[in-house]
């Protein structure tokens, strides 16, 4: 969902432009670009879902599904090379998608982790980076060019690669919102692959359903659109960003994941949030920390 939502805005400038957009996606970021833009030509090009262990384990989970990584990886770059010569594609536009490059176009790679942080394996780990960001025309870096900017030392490593440029935070808000009367205790925005995404909403659940005052939980399920109410807190699988932006001017505190995207935004609407990362997830208690120190 995330990586979706930092494209809607290169989407809109490529449309902007009079570009013919042709979008690959699945699972609900597939939705929620569909809600954006129906009008779109989608096309499927696999790849490897990723999970997050129970345990928080991530390095040994990484360790045994690195070769299905790999294979996934050159899995979905073959597939683009059928799809290129297709749809006549001239550029690639990847967001974290390591296997989309292709000489027959030219190829940009989104990333806001130039060096990628692990208690273990970070030399290999920044290895594999390096090399998928060599096989690109050009890395877009979205953040502030001056270090720490957002993402601290992912973004603003000693060195980035000569082809690769700071291009700014991207998110599909434009301006900082207007407080409101605070109604609601708290937002809580609910992110994150499986099954950390549905440990962290029951979690959270617990936590305010008997909260004294209202509270708002956004599912992050686009295809799931229906509401429920237990206790004081309210319960959507989604909100347009209307509806979102009129939730956030009228509450306490966010409450969410520190995944990128949603540090982008909410650094865009000027809201302070409560961070809580992804056990065991390197990037997002990196980010967690980063974020409460500013």
């Amino acid at each position: 969902m995330g990586h979706a939502s930092r494209c809607i805005p290169i989407i809109r400038d490529q449309l902007n432009d009079g570009n013919r957009v042709i979008v690959s996606a699945n699972g609900g970021a597939l939705s929620l670009l569909q809600s954006i833009f129906p009008n779109l030509e989608y096309i499927d090009i696999p790849f490897m879902e990723i999970t997050y262990p129970e345990d928080g384990n991530m390095s040994r989970h990484f360790f045994w599904r690195g070769p299905a990584l790999l294979q996934s990886i050159w899995r979905e770059h073959f597939a683009l090379k059928t799809m290129v010569k297709k749809h006549g594609i001239d550029i690639v536009i990847s967001d974290s998608r390591f296997g989309l490059w292709s000489k027959k176009a030219h190829s940009i790679f989104i990333t806001h982790q130039v060096r990628i942080l692990s208690p273990h394996f970070e030399g290999i780990i920044n290895l594999l980076n390096q090399w998928v960001m060599n096989r690109y025309d050009e890395v877009w870096i979205p953040d502030y060019a001056e270090s720490p900017g957002l993402a601290g030392a992912l973004s603003h490593p000693d060195h980035i690669p000569k082809h690769a440029k700071y291009i700014g935070p991207l998110s599909r808000f434009n301006e900082p919102i207007q407080k409101a009367n605070e109604e609601l205790e708290a937002v809580i925005i609910i992110s994150g692959p499986e099954p950390q995404r549905s440990l962290f909403e029951a979690e959270m659940a617990r936590r305010f359903i008997e909260s004294d005052a209202p509270a708002l939980m956004l599912r992050g399920k686009p295809h799931e659109p229906s509401e429920k109410i237990i206790g004081n807190l309210k319960i959507v699988g989604h909100l347009d960003d209307q509806s979102l932006i009129e939730a956030l001017s009228g509450c306490k505190k966010v409450i969410s994941r520190s995944g990128y995207s949603t540090i982008m935004d909410l650094d865009v609407l000027k809201i302070d949030a409560e961070y809580i990362p992804t056990p065991g997830q390197t990037e997002q208690e990196y980010l967690a920390t980063l974020q409460t120190s500013n």
